[in-house]
This record gives structure tokens, sequence and C-alpha cells, in this order.
């Protein structure tokens, strides 16, 4: 890879083959979103609470949704233009409810829009990578840390704990999972990015969230780790 502006990738090659895909991936992540509504309903019916409930549902679909439609992006699509114009309608369309006052309950919070600050965090690091160095690689390594490591870390502090906290068993977790995936597609420099990843998620200042911190902080480390230090 080199750095530099990749105009080549600004167009999709196979425009309206990859617009049917960005359809069908939108509507598979809605079955998602909409499918953790009954998620919703089973916990609640089991007496688990309803914040507890709506962060559950969160990391289900950012695992099943924004994870699974992360490691599509590289495979279906050739430039950056449709699956970018994806993300910003995902965004505007989860922004919509707040904007309303008509939150979709069972996975929103009156109190933050995370979940909007998440789906642009994605986008721009698959966007930024892409772009700037012609492959989404860096962009699918830090999404990955955010669509899996950071879903495991609701799933195992709200397990213990059962409210939302930030402890730090709940990194650890993130750590076993981040590990293999930065390895996987970038060695050591994946490995070290994905212990960044996993420290910086512990913190949040309102309204910078962790999915800002993970994204930013692994997409540097990979950049200077890989391109300027060559690891």
């Amino acid at each position: 890879m080199s750095i530099g502006l990749h105009t080549e990738v600004l167009f999709n090659t196979a425009p309206l083959q990859e617009l049917g895909v960005a359809l069908a991936m939108f509507a598979y992540l809605m079955f998602v979103v909409y499918s953790t509504k009954w998620v919703y309903g089973i916990l609640r019916s089991r007496n688990v609470e309803h914040n507890i409930s709506v962060y559950y549902n969160r990391k289900i679909i950012h695992i099943f949704g924004a994870g699974v439609l992360t490691l599509l992006f590289p495979v279906f699509f050739t430039g950056i233009a449709i699956p970018m114009i994806l993300v910003a309608i995902i965004a505007i369309v989860i922004y919509i409810p707040h904007r309303r006052g008509k939150i979709l309950y069972w996975f929103q919070m009156k109190e933050n829009a995370y979940e909007v600050n998440f789906t642009i965090a994605w986008g721009f690091a698959i966007g930024f990578s892409w772009l700037i160095f012609g492959d989404p690689v860096y962009g699918v390594i830090t999404a990955s840390f955010m669509a899996f490591g950071d879903a495991i870390t609701g799933v195992v502090r709200n397990a213990l704990f059962k409210r939302r906290t930030k402890h730090w068993l709940g990194n650890v977790a993130m750590l076993a999972v981040c590990i293999p995936i930065g390895y996987f597609y970038a060695g050591i420099a994946g490995f070290i990015a994905a212990v960044v990843a996993s420290v910086v998620e512990h913190f949040e200042f309102n309204p910078i969230d962790d999915n800002v911190l993970i994204t930013i902080g692994s997409l540097i480390t990979l950049i200077i780790l890989r391109e300027f230090l060559g690891l």
C-alpha cells in the first residue's frame, strides 16, 4: 500500500451490481435491527432491566449488523462511493428517531446517540483507509475492533455486573477478541493496535464515546507501525 490520494477508488466499477448489493446489505441490517425488538421482548419478560436489554441489543447489532457488513465490504465493493452512501443513509436513518424524539426504544437511548457515532466512525475508518491507502484493510481492522471487540465488552460486563459499566474485565475480553483479528490482518502491528483499541475503549468523554477513540487510536497505531516503521 502507498500513502496518497487514491482517486481510482472513488467510484465503483460495477455500479448497478454494487448498488444492488448495498440495498441487500441495508435490508439485512434493518432485519437485524428489528429482530432485536423481539430479543428485547424476551429479555424484558425475564425481568431484565430496560437499560441492560437495550445494551445487549446494541451489541447484537454491532456483531451481526456492522460486523458482518465490515467483512463483506471489501468482498463486494470495488470503490468507496456506494458503501459510503450506504453508511450515510444508515446514520441518517438511526439519527432521525433521536431528532423526532421517538427513539427505537429496544436499542436506542434518549441520553445519547452513540449508535450514530458508531456508524460514522465505522464508515470513516473504512473510507479513509480505502481513499488514502488504496486498500480498506486498515478500516476493516479498526471497524472489526469496534463491531466484534467492543461488543464483547458489553456482553461480559452485563453478564457480570447487570449494568452498564466500564469495568476492565470487559477490556480483557475485548483484547482476547481483537488480538486474533489484528494479527490475522496486520501481524505484530495489528496485535499492538488491538491492545491500543482495547485500552482506549475504557474511556469516553461525552459526546466523544469509545467508538471514536477506538477508531482514532487503532487507525493511527496501524498507520504509524505499518507505513512508517514497517512492522
